[in-house]
C-alpha cells in the first residue's frame, strides 16, 4: 500500500501487503479480495481503512469487480463511503441492484448531494413507483429541478445538463461579476464560463472565466464576452451535442429551451462519457450483441442476442438456396465446394470493412448528402483495387494448386465481382437504413452478409457453369 493509504488504516487493523493497483491503474485482485476477506470475516473497519484512500471511480470500480452476491454486504460494510460521488461512477446495472436496497430517504439523500444530471441518472431507471417515493423525499427546489430533467426525451441534452451555473446581466461590469461570485456561497464551484444574458434571460454572450480574472473591474462584461457561442437546445440528443463539444472544441456549453432561454449547461466530462458510450454502443450494434456489458442480466444479453441470430439464420437460407441451384454444377466438379467459402469469406470481410467506415462516418456526421456520392465513388475504387490484387492472387494460386487454368480464371472473376458488390453494400446499406430512420449500426451487418455470401455463390457458381467448368 502507498503512504498516504497507511495514514488511514487504524494501528489494529491488519494490511494486506499488496498495491491497491497495478500497472495500468486498475484494481488489482489481490486488494479486491483482501477487501472480500475482511467483509466476510465481520470486520468492516478494516474494509473501510483499506478502501477510504481511493478515488470514488475506485469504490466504483470495486463494487463491479465484486460478485453480484457479495455486493450487498460489501455495502453494508461501507455504507459511510458509498456516496453520490460513487454512484455516479458506477456501472448501471451495478447500480440498478445497490438501489434496490436502499430505502427511498437514502435515495433521495444520496441524489441532494449530486449535480442534477448526476442525479437523474440514478433516478430515470428506477420503477416507477420506486421514483416517485425517492422524489417525494427530495428537497423542493432538488424534486422540481430533477422532475424537469425527466420530462426531457432519454439520451437528450436535457438529461445530461447541469441546472447550476453562473449567469449575469450583460450590464453588469467586471468588478460586478467578481464581487457577485466572491460574495454569494451558494453558486457552484465547478464553471469554466460566466454566461452573459439579457433581461429575458436569453444567452447573449459567454466570457471564460479566465478572462474575467485578468480584466480591469471598471469594463462591462459586454466587452469582454464572447458573442459567437455554440448553443445546445434541450431536446438535441446527447450524441449530436458530443459531436459539437468535439467539433468546435468545447469545454462547455449553454443548454437552452424553446423559447431561447438559458436553462442549463454541459460540461466536456459528461460528454467524454458520453463519446465512450456512443463509440462502443455502435461497435456492439454491428456484431448484434446488445449492449454487451458483462454486468447485464444473463436473460436480458439472450434476448437482445438471439433475435439476430435467427434473423442471420434467415439470411443464410438464401445462400444456402442459392448453392441449391447449383448442385448439379458442384457434383461434376466437387472442388468448387472446397473453393465456394474462400469467395463468399473474402467478400464478407471486403463488406465488413466498407460498412464499418461508412458507420462510423454517418456516426461523427462526415458523410452526409453533399458528399455521398463522392464517398460511394470512393469506396468503389477502393473496392476496384483490392478486388483486383486478391483475384490475381487466388487467382494463380488455384490455377497452380489445381493445374487447371479456367478454374483460376473462374475464381479470380468471382471475388473480383464479390468484392466490387461487397463494397457497394457496405456503403449503400447502411446510407439506406438512414434514410428510412433506422439505425445502420444495427441492421447493416446481416444485410451485407446475405448480401456477399449469396451474391459470392452466385456468381462463383454461375460463371463456372457459363463456362462449363468440369472436374
Amino acid at each position: 500500500m502507498t503512504e498516504t493509504e497507511l495514514k488511514h488504516v487504524p494501528e489494529d487493523v491488519s494490511v494486506v501487503a499488496e498495491p491497491s493497483h497495478d500497472a495500468e491503474d486498475r484494481l488489482t485482485p489481490e486488494f479486491v479480495t483482501g477487501v472480500l476477506e475482511r467483509v466476510d470475516s465481520g470486520d468492516a473497519e478494516g474494509a473501510r481503512a483499506l478502501v477510504e484512500p481511493l478515488h470514488p471511480a475506485d469504490i466504483a470500480d470495486l463494487f463491479e469487480l465484486t460478485p453480484s452476491d457479495r455486493r450487498q454486504a460489501l455495502a453494508a460494510a461501507l455504507s459511510d463511503l458509498l456516496d453520490g460521488d460513487v454512484l455516479a461512477e458506477m456501472n448501471d446495472y451495478v447500480r440498478e441492484d445497490l438501489i434496490d436496497a436502499l430505502e427511498p430517504h437514502q435515495v433521495a439523500e444520496i441524489a441532494g448531494e449530486l449535480d442534477t444530471d448526476d442525479a437523474v441518472a440514478i433516478i430515470e431507471d428506477m420503477e416507477e413507483d420506486d421514483q416517485r417515493a425517492v422524489l417525494r423525499a427530495l428537497a423542493p427546489d432538488d424534486r422540481a429541478a430533477i422532475e424537469e430533467a425527466l420530462s426531457y426525451p432519454e439520451e437528450s441534452a436535457g438529461r445530461l445538463m447541469q441546472r447550476d451555473l453562473i449567469a449575469v446581466p450583460e450590464h453588469w461590469t467586471v468588478g460586478d461579476v467578481l464581487d457577485y461570485l466572491r460574495g454569494n456561497e451558494d453558486l457552484t464551484t465547478d464553471f469554466w464560463e460566466v454566461y452573459v444574458v439579457d433581461a429575458a434571460h436569453h444567452p447573449v454572450g459567454c466570457c471564460a472565466l479566465s478572462w474575467v480574472l485578468r480584466t480591469p473591474r471598471s469594463i462591462a462584461i459586454s466587452d469582454v464576452m464572447a458573442r459567437e457561442q455554440t448553443l445546445i437546445p434541450v431536446d438535441m440528443d446527447q450524441e449530436e451535442a458530443a459531436l459539437k463539444f468535439q467539433k468546435y472544441a468545447l469545454i462547455s456549453a449553454a443548454v437552452v429551451d424553446q423559447s431561447g432561454r438559458l436553462v442549463g449547461m454541459i460540461t466536456v466530462d459528461d460528454i467524454v462519457h458520453i463519446i465512450q458510450e456512443e463509440a462502443g454502443e455502435d461497435i456492439l450494434k454491428l456484431s448484434g450483441a446488445g449492449e454487451g456489458d458483462i454486468n447485464e442480466p444473463v436473460m436480458d444479453s439472450y434476448k437482445s442476442r438471439v433475435r439476430w441470430l435467427i434473423a442471420n439464420l434467415a439470411t443464410a437460407l438464401v445462400a444456402s438456396t442459392i448453392i441449391g441451384l447449383f448442385e448439379g454444377t458442384i457434383a461434376q466438379m466437387v472442388t468448387l465446394a472446397a473453393l465456394m467459402p474462400i469467395v463468399a469469406g473474402v467478400g464478407g470481410n471486403a463488406g465488413t470493412q466498407t460498412m464499418a467506415v461508412t458507420v462510423r462516418a454517418l456516426a461523427t456526421n462526415q458523410l452526409t448528402q453533399s458528399n455521398t456520392w463522392r464517398t460511394i465513388r470512393r469506396e468503389i475504387r477502393v473496392a476496384l483495387l483490392n478486388g483486383a490484387t486478391v483475384a490475381v492472387v487466388i487467382g494463380i494460386g488455384v490455377a497452380l494448386a489445381f493445374t487447371n487454368p479456367q478454374l483460376g480464371a473462374v475464381i479470380a472473376a468471382a471475388m473480383m465481382t464479390n468484392i466490387l458488390i461487397a463494397g457497394m453494400a457496405g456503403v449503400l446499406v447502411p446510407l439506406t437504413l438512414e434514410r428510412y430512420g433506422a439505425d445502420p449500426a444495427v441492421a447493416s451487418s446481416v444485410f451485407v452478409t446475405m448480401t456477399t455470401d449469396s451474391m459470392g455463390f452466385f456468381v462463383f457458381l454461375g460463371l463456372a457453369a457459363a463456362t462449363g467448368l468440369t472436374g
